[in-house]
């Protein structure tokens, strides 16, 4: 989602390559694009005057390296306004001294309270903790359903209630709320994660029965779920709910989609409350806490390698990875089966456009950045299809698969044969790279398989 503004920014740091020094014209022409690079991402109008102000105060004082040039000059300090303005820490957790810990969500109908509540309950279980779901929504009988499923899709604790034939107001609410406590407390769960009720918009109702969870649950955490997708509306609504009921951080929801990146910037500025997690996905696990330093990397373009170190440690199988690494460096040692093994551990990873997204966009990856828009994610399983195709003979040897073999695995995986030619010859091409870098040709080798996968994006272009 930080695309847009990252592009942006990078084209206004290209005005100041070649310049001696920074004046106060280039510095101002430079200031200019990066307003306007803020202000289309939608970032908060008060928000983008004042990091201007202070970059052009910084850009033009005595805190400026001289052994830098211009561009890197403001570069390092657009990085560290930015790290200002999101937060030089990543938010802690808060909990209470009584468990269960109630961590309270707010925000509008939509945002998708009830989906990151399943996503919060997820996280917190694999950081060792024992969470309750509760839904307090008594107004749409589909929202306590559907936290139901969610919760059983995570096999989390849910607390349900009995409401039939009571009226939906907030006095059956509170009861809910105050028998999920309990229940809780009876479980011996140390987290109670309360699942409101929203509305189209904000109003007095919806604020009285928050403040009213409040006094009742005292929670350590009050979650305002903001939709990213809905920039300035997100910032407003963050606001307003942190006007009434003081919110203690927030979730940016929708991250994956093609949000501006303006709510992100603008939030903890406008609240004084720090974006604590963000929503990646539709699966429970994408999900991430917010680190102000990895995103304010990826704006600048200089990726994130470690979220996707994170990701791989935890999602990749550590003893397969050195196993494959050991059989491709042999170079021979390297099949086809090895090869469809890896391409299933990529997946884990999550979609190839978002593995790309958090590399840099500068440097030797640039031409990779360029292909993301033309990744065929539908490539990946096709060529699982093809090597499913083989048999283990065929998949351990390919020099057997001949011109009556290729036609029978186009046939059975559904492709053509000029879709299996591809792959042998790609997969042809990796054994030498391999073989290379496994003989001590390591960095040459690395070269030209970067090159190569620069060059190509599916397997036979």
């Amino acid at each position: 989602m930080f695309e847009n503004l990252s592009d942006k920014l990078q084209r206004s740091f290209k005005n100041l390559r070649g310049q001696g020094s920074i004046t106060d014209e280039n510095i101002s022409d430079a200031l200019r694009e990066i307003r306007l690079a803020l202000l289309e991402s939608d970032v908060n109008l008060a928000v983008v005057t004042e990091l201007v102000e202070h970059i052009r105060a910084r850009a033009m004082g005595s805190q400026v390296a001289t052994a830098l040039s211009p561009t890197e000059q403001i570069v390092k300090i657009v990085h560290d306004e930015l790290v200002n303005v999101l937060g030089k820490d990543t938010a802690r957790f808060q909990k209470s001294s009584q468990p269960p810990s109630v961590i309270l969500m707010a925000g509008l109908q939509g945002s998708g309270k009830t989906t990151t509540s399943g996503k919060l309950a997820q996280w917190l279980k694999k950081a060792g903790h024992r969470p309750m779901l509760v839904s307090v929504d008594v107004y749409r009988p589909a929202a306590r359903e559907q936290l139901a499923i969610v919760a059983r899709s995570i096999n989390a604790n849910l607390y349900e209630g009995d409401i039939k034939g009571e009226p939906a107001d907030s006095r059956l609410v509170e009861r809910l709320a105050r028998e999920a406590r309990r229940e809780a407390a009876n479980f011996g769960c140390d987290m109670l994660i309360v699942d409101t009720a929203g509305r189209n918009h904000i109003d007095s109702e919806l604020m009285d029965e928050m403040a009213g969870l409040k006094k009742l649950l005292s929670p350590s955490e009050i979650l305002f779920i903001a939709d990213a997708m809905t920039g300035q509306d997100a910032v407003n609504s963050a606001k307003a709910f942190n006007d009434r009921l003081t919110i203690t951080g927030a979730i940016l929801t929708k991250m994956d989609g093609d949000a501006r990146g303006g709510a992100a910037l603008s939030i903890r500025h406008v609240t004084g409350a720090p974006i604590k997690f963000l929503g990646t996905g539709e699966k429970p696990d994408a999900f991430e806490p917010f680190h102000p330093d990895r995103i304010v990397s990826r704006i600048m373009g200089h990726g994130d390698i470690a979220t996707l170190l994170e990701r791989a440690e935890e999602r990749l199988d550590r003893g397969k990875a050195e196993q494959f690494a050991k059989k491709a460096l042999s170079g021979d040692g390297f099949t086809l089966e090895d090869f469809r093994d890896q391409l299933r551990q990529i997946k884990k990873m999550g979609s190839m456009k978002s593995i790309l997204k958090m590399l840099p966009s500068v440097g030797p990856f640039a031409g990779m950045q360029q292909a993301i828009d033309n990744v065929d994610e539908g490539q990946f399983t096709r060529v699982e299809s093809i090597i499913n195709s083989m048999t283990r003979k065929e998949r351990l040897d390919h020099e057997i698969i001949n011109g009556n073999r290729r036609k029978r695995i186009a046939k059975g995986s559904g492709t053509t044969v000029q879709d299996v030619n591809n792959l042998l010859r790609q997969y042809a091409q990796m054994r030498k790279v391999f073989k290379t870098m496994g003989s001590g040709g390591g960095m040459k080798a690395q070269q030209r398989m970067m090159s190569q996968m620069q060059g190509r994006q599916r397997f036979g272009r």
